[in-house]
């Protein structure tokens, strides 16, 4: 007996077979005759898959399938508590700055010229922190809302703080209405069946208060609808808001607390639930709604989705596009185990052994764990009778197999689920669902055009002896169906930044250089690749400055002493695409040493450009010194300087800085704790006045001569109460 040499190759047998051995060993109901036992061993239950949408018809209906779904997630190991895991709060072409609208001006706005929230896509306004209509600025500061008639600056003053219990997100201005996003957390009542009381459950609130601010010096709450879960997304098209709430699917006994909209305390809506007949590792509430901004009445419409977790979010004029990564249930990868032992293992072994391995996995009068007892013995005799050569060799080549076959089932588990939602006049319907390779980095990274879905993705995949990460282009149609599509983009590269433009993609891959690539999207069914650039750094964000140039922003990179690459400081680029096929740098401005950080790389609503006035302005963090050892606190400490770079931009004479701005006079403080009070995050103009804005202020400077400060209003920031250095171990 070779048992020393049998003992490597059976384990790498068994713990391919170790599936067996789990469902075998499945508690049993001790009422069960042994054939009873058998045959529910060999029953491998599954979530059968159509992908159909199903409404489910009771909230009995929601309480089972969510324990069915429990109970798969506990038999593979996972356990979640009461609920299927909490979701988090989450996370523009052809108009590069929405400017004044009807959706945004109120009674009076003496500024024939000023600036609103920069949008991704044209007519689909998207909430802010800060509106402005070109006479008043609405800004949320702490737990405030603060109105000021900012025009003209010389005599700008504040009209009215509303002080609002709990988180404030975002807002919307139409008019004379602004519609408001407000989070809270606290205990609401959830009444058990037949229950003789209400019991508390602990959640986040989302609130959503519209005011009427036809007197700016009072404002006024007309509606407040409520629904328990987080704040998503929003979006307002016309008089249209639409907005979505995610919760975590709740239940315990024989309860479920499903959705819910209400006026003030009153339900007056209880969704239609939808789900997908899809496994899903996690489930959660997303609830889309929509009401009209100037309907005085409680008319609310929603739906709700019972999905994954979702990430970005697109919207267009017709559609809202809901997207997550794809996960499968712990009983997919048990009985995928079983399988690739019969389709990848089975195959290499030598015939005898195949050939009886074969007439046991064909018994039906055998139990799964019975199978495995015999084709374990037939492993065993084969290892036994094998010189050592062959057996190694046996073992290397099932290895192989196995990484190669895994390796490309990565592909179907690494996908992005896209559902579409039909919108319009308020309706919400459910539209289509589709999948694509690879995971999206932000909402810009998905377009509608002319009836067709675009979408941009990075592709990773990891297995034992490779990995492979390169990025693609999907074209579907409004079926979701993939009807062109380009793969393998900039190997061992991911994406930083994409933007589309019409017919045209723009988009900025990175690893050593930052390549950026147009692709031609005019055939739909054709995308092609026109032509690439390759300058040093990346673009975190792409934004449009005319049909012929484009602009990035991102940082500078440069090679290190150890053959690497190091980050610089933050980069603008101007970019002349009007040779498709030889896209080419014009211009680069560069702030700051490394370190240097900016809003506008992460939220684009902090990018502010106009064309005509040839302007552009980004907050900025910038390192301003070295790091030095401070030996009372054990760590390296920085200085930095904080405010708006204002710069003036065309395609002829680049980036020319106009000059800086900042509400830190005198206060470059350690970079540990660079965010404050007077962190410049937004900035707006309104005729040739500039508005640029913190918690804390609002300054306003002469377009014309940006060091003349034309006036300041300090806002009611309220100062928190917190230690102004860490304590050091030990507390001394």
């Amino acid at each position: 007996m070779k048992q020393n040499r049998f003992s490597a190759g059976y384990a790498l047998i068994a713990s391919l077979m170790l599936v067996f051995i789990i469902v075998a060993c499945a508690k049993l109901p001790a009422s069960q005759t042994g054939d009873q036992k058998n045959a529910a061993r060999d029953k491998i239950v599954k979530f059968e898959s159509t992908q159909e949408l199903k409404k489910f018809s009771s909230a009995q209906e929601v309480l089972d399938y969510v324990k069915k779904s429990q109970a798969k997630a506990q038999d593979g190991g996972i356990f979640y508590g009461r609920g299927l895991g909490i979701s988090q709060t989450m996370d523009v072409v052809e108009s590069s700055m929405a400017k004044a609208s009807d959706s945004g001006i109120g009674a009076e706005s003496p500024a024939s010229d000023y600036s609103t929230t920069n949008i991704q896509v044209e007519g689909v306004d998207e909430a802010d922190f800060v509106k402005n209509d070109g006479k008043y600025i609405y800004t949320l500061t702490q737990n405030k809302l603060v109105i000021v008639d900012a025009f003209p600056a010389e005599n700008a003053k504040i009209l009215s703080e509303t002080r609002i219990d709990g988180r404030l997100r975002d807002m919307f201005l139409n008019k004379d209405r602004l519609v408001l996003f407000v989070e809270r957390d606290g205990e609401v009542p959830v009444f058990s069946q037949y229950d003789y009381m209400p019991r508390p459950r602990y959640t986040s609130v989302t609130h959503v208060y519209v005011y009427d601010i036809a007197d700016r010096e009072n404002p006024e709450i007309v509606k407040d609808y409520n629904i328990n879960g987080y704040y998503a997304e929003s979006r307002m098209i016309d008089d249209d808001v639409y907005f979505i709430v995610r919760d975590d699917v709740h239940y315990y006994a024989q309860t479920i607390d499903l959705p819910v909209i209400k006026q003030a305390s009153t339900a007056v809506l209880r969704p239609d639930i939808y789900y997908f007949d899809n496994p899903e590792f996690n489930h959660n509430f997303h609830t889309i709604a929509s009401f009209n901004v100037f309907e005085d009445d409680n008319r609310i419409n929603a739906k709700t989705f019972m999905m994954g977790y979702s990430n970005s979010i697109y919207v267009s004029e017709d559609n809202i596009y809901i997207t997550y990564q794809k996960n499968l249930p712990y009983t997919y990868y048990k009985t995928h185990n079983e399988d690739r032992f019969y389709e990848v293992v089975l195959p290499l072994l030598p015939s005898g052994s195949k050939s009886r391995i074969e007439e046991i996995k064909n018994d039906d009068g055998l139990s799964k764990y019975e199978k495995w007892e015999r084709i374990s013995d037939v492993l065993e005799e084969m290892y036994n009778v094998m010189g050592e050569t062959e057996e190694a060799g046996l073992i290397n080549d099932i290895e192989k197999k196995l990484n190669e076959y895994e390796f490309n089932l990565e592909k179907e588990r690494r996908k992005t689920v896209i559902h579409r939602i039909e919108i319009g006049n308020g309706k919400i319907e459910y539209g289509s669902k589709g999948e694509v390779q690879g995971y999206l980095l932000n909402q810009f990274s998905m377009d509608e055009h002319e009836g067709y879905f675009r979408v941009a993705t990075t592709t990773e995949l990891y297995g034992v002896d490779k990995a492979i990460m390169h990025n693609n282009v999907y074209v579907l149609n409004e079926d979701l169906e993939t009807v062109g599509k380009i793969e393998g983009i900039a190997p061992d590269e991911r994406i930083y930044s994409v933007r589309f433009i019409g017919d045209r993609l723009y988009m900025v891959t990175f690893q050593r250089i930052d390549p950026l690539f147009v692709i031609d999207l005019s055939s739909p069914q054709n995308p092609e690749i026109l032509g690439e650039l390759k300058i040093p750094g990346f673009s975190d964000y792409l934004h449009p400055y005319d049909e012929n140039h484009i602009i990035g922003i991102g940082k500078q990179t440069e090679g290190n002493e150890w053959g690497g690459i190091s980050v610089k400081g933050v980069k603008l680029a101007l970019f002349d695409v009007s040779d498709v096929q030889s896209p080419r740098q014009v211009n680069q401005y560069e702030m700051g040493e490394a370190g240097t950080d900016s809003e506008a790389l992460r939220d684009h609503k902090a990018f502010l450009f106009d064309r005509e006035k040839e302007l552009l302005v980004i907050p900025v963090t910038e390192i301003t010194g070295k790091q030095t050892y401070d030996p009372r606190y054990g760590y390296y400490r920085q200085r930095f300087w904080q405010g708006a770079y204002v710069f003036s931009l065309t395609p002829e004479n680049g980036f020319q800085l106009k000059g800086k701005i900042t509400h830190k006079e005198n206060d470059e403080r350690d970079y540990y704790n660079w965010y404050g009070e007077n962190t410049v995050r937004r900035s707006l103009f309104m005729d040739d006045v500039l508005y640029t804005l913190s918690e804390s202020k609002i300054k306003m400077n002469d377009l014309n001569d940006i060091n003349h400060e034309i006036a300041e209003i300090n806002l009611p920031y309220e100062q928190p109460v917190y230690y102004p250095y860490p304590v050091p171990y030990g507390g001394k």
